[in-house]
Formats: C-alpha cells, structure tokens, sequence
C-alpha cells in the first residue's frame, strides 16, 4: 500500500466526508509547482483556490514564519503585540478605509461585516433615523459557509440543507439595475456584493450596478459592503477590485491571499461605521496573531518590492489575450473574462469543463471549474507567460481531442428538441 493509499484508508475512516479529493499526495511546492511523492512537478493555476499569491516557498514567507516563531506566535487579544497596528495600516493606506478588525478566514470576516451593518443600522434608529435590518445579496453570490455568510449566500444547495437560515436577506439579480432599485427601500441596512463574483464563474458587476448600489446606500445610511475575499489584496491587478470602479464600500472583507497561505481574514471599514462598536462586542482567539500579521506584513511589501500588480496586470492580459485566441479555434469556449489574474473560459457543457480540468490534471496542470461550465484560473501572482503558453496549449490539445465529441452530443439534443437547447 501507497503512502497515498494509506491517507486515503485513514481520511475515509476518520474525518467527515465533506470533500471529493483528488487522488495525488502533493508534499512541497516550488514557485509556481506543486510536487507530488513521486516528485512530479504540477503547474499550479489555482493557488490553493486564490490563496498563493507569493506561489510555494516564497523566501519572504519562509523567512518571516522562522524569524516569528522565535519570538511569539500567539498571545490572544488580551495584550499588545507588533503586528496588528503595522499591518492595519498597511491596509488602510492601499484600501482607502480607516480601521480594521482581523479574523481567522474569510467567512468569519463576513460574519463581523453582517454584524458591523446591523450594529450601525442600530445606532443611526437610536439616533431617530428609520432604517431597518434587512440585507440585499445578489443572485449567484457567495460568501462563506457560516450562518450569516450562507444566509447571504445565493444557491440553494449550500443553504437548503442546514435550513432555516439567518432571515432577513432578499436576492437582486445579478446587474439588473432596476431590480435593485425595486428591492432597496429604508428597511435594508446594507447593499451586499462581490466587485467580481469568484464562485460564481468570474462575473464583474457592471459600473453602472455598482454605482447605484452605493448611490442607494448613501441615500438612506445604509451601508455598501464589498466581498474582496478571492478578489482581493491585488488578485485584479489593484488591492481591491472595487478600485477600478472608483466606488468606495463602507465595508469591506479580505482573506484568502492576505497572508500568503497562513490562515487570516480582515474586516475594514470606515471611521463612522467603526463608532458604532465598543469592548466586548465582537471578538476573537486566533484572529490577528502574532505570526499570521508577520506573514501578512511581508506579502504586502513583497508584493510592492517586486511590482506584482503591475505583473498581474500584464499577465493576466496575455493571460486573457490567449484564452480569446484558443476560442477563435474552438466554439466550445464561449467567453473569457475577468481581470488581472482572476479569470475565467467559459464553455458550452459541464460535461466538457469536467472532463477539461481532469484532463489538464493528467497533464500536471491545475485548475478547477466553478460554477459549472466555467473553467477557473486563480494562479500565484509571480506567474510568467511561459507558463500561460503551456496551459494554453494544453487546453488547446484537450479541444482538439474532445470538444467535438460533446459538440455532437449538444447538436443532438438540440435537434431532438426542435433547437430549443442550444448552449
């Protein structure tokens, strides 16, 4: 029996059954591969679900976890360390809020925006103001897997099972300005989105969505808050993808990259939505230790010493350039968006997106598909265009050899039907 085969036996023995893995033993990364037991290299184009800006053994990461663990890894929020402060500015500055609370994940980040939102809700009808406790998410979001994050959550297969869930939250459809508007009224005390839907298959909000929802919010003192989670701490080729919006939230919410792949989440938000909150009110054991700030502290300058924004943007454009010139050859990618390096190809079948991601795993590639049909590329920051060439041709050699296969089947069906399901 393999060391894998081994692990394998003992998770099915051991640990819930909440995840289908796939069946490689990955023991250390380098850059922009992941290595299995056997040694073999894996093209990495998902980072641990948009986790690995910096890619694997980064120096200043591993340097940083060394040096901290020396010092201090953990003393609760009881006392002061360095970190905290340091890091919330760094933040502040490159996000354009003014204060910020840190957390273990992204989903607890979302939980604290929910409660900051109700809470400010709370202080301005104290204040005579009529505002209510109602939330607006959008249709397709996704937010976490908590109660208050599920709640606002849109599909029903991650709420249904584990109903009923928190009330009090409406769904706009996704973009539909006038629907918005109909929906929004005094009773909602935040306007809930993501700049750019991650699970959702890489969907920007439009300008002219976005610019109502906070229109909207201002009108009546509600709040817009902004899921930055996969987007954010410059996936987009900025720190937020709200900033090539020129929209402001009052709320926003990191993880995912923010600590290089150490487990931490962060809640900013403005001067007067913070006032409303006070000792004892919201807290937490893990969030903002020590090491992950350390860790947190070194991305960021890294990130900046090395111009990975910058590199995201350019890549991400030959990135995006290429995926449009592989759909030139191939009708069964049907579109490719996003920005920076948080991009998606989306195809004609599930079947097809599918079979693509294993095939591209046989192949030493990852990379997942969301939302279905959408092939999902969330790649370490330091990725470089040698690597984009060997996913696109690989990706071009899979169309080749099956694309036409579930074109027919389509085609098929589509006939059998009078043409009525096309795409």
């Amino acid at each position: 029996m393999t060391k894998l085969d081994q692990i394998r036996a003992a998770e099915a023995r051991l640990l819930l059954s909440t995840y289908e893995r796939n069946p490689i033993l990955f023991v250390r990364g380098e850059g922009v591969h992941v290595i299995d037991e056997q040694g073999d290299r894996y093209l990495d184009l998902l980072s641990g679900i948009g986790v690995n800006a910096l890619g694997y053994s980064h120096p200043a990461i591993v340097e940083t976890i060394v040096k901290q663990s020396h010092s201090l890894i953990h003393t609760s929020n009881l006392f002061f360390h360095e970190g905290q402060a340091e890091l919330a500015l760094r933040l502040t500055e490159r996000t354009g809020l003014d204060r910020a609370f840190f957390a273990n994940t992204g989903t607890e980040a979302w939980e604290g925006a929910l409660k900051m939102a109700r809470l400010h809700a709370g202080a301005l009808r104290n204040e005579g103001k009529h505002i209510g406790t109602r939330f607006l998410a959008l249709e397709q979001s996704f937010h976490g897997r908590t109660f208050g994050s599920m709640a606002t959550t849109y599909k029903a297969k991650y709420r249904e099972p584990f109903g009923p869930v928190v009330p009090g939250v409406d769904f706009v459809r996704f973009n539909d300005v006038a629907d918005l508007r109909a929906k929004f009224s005094n009773e909602v005390c935040a306007i809930l989105v993501e700049a750019i839907q991650g699970e959702a298959g890489i969907r920007p909000l439009t300008q002219e969505f976005l610019n109502e929802a906070r229109a909207l919010a201002t009108s009546t003192g509600a709040l817009l808050v902004i899921d930055e989670i996969q987007a954010g701490m410059g996936r987009t080729g900025k720190w937020c993808a709200y900033q090539h919006y020129g929209v402001q939230p009052d709320i926003t919410t990191l993880a995912k990259p923010l600590a290089g792949g150490i487990p931490m989440g962060a809640l900013l938000c403005t001067e007067e939505v913070s006032r409303a909150i006070h000792p004892g009110m919201h807290g937490t054991t893990f969030g903002g230790g020590p090491l992950t700030c350390a860790v947190a502290i070194a991305v960021i300058d890294t990130m900046e010493k090395e111009g990975l924004l910058a590199h995201a943007t350019e890549v991400g454009d030959y990135f995006q350039a290429q995926l449009r010139s592989l759909a030139a050859r191939h009708e069964a990618i049907v579109d490719v968006r996003g920005k920076g390096l948080m991009i998606a190809a989306e195809l004609d079948s599930a079947e097809l997106a599918k079979l693509t991601c294993a095939e591209m795993l046989k192949r030493h590639i990852v990379i997942n598909c969301t939302s279905d049909t959408a092939l999902r590329f969330l790649p370490p920051y330091i990725l470089e265009r040698s690597h984009v060439d060997t996913a696109i041709a690989a990706l071009d050699e899979i169309f080749t050899e099956h694309a036409a296969a579930f074109s027919g089947a389509h085609a098929a069906a589509d006939h059998a039907a009078g043409g009525q399901n096309h795409g």
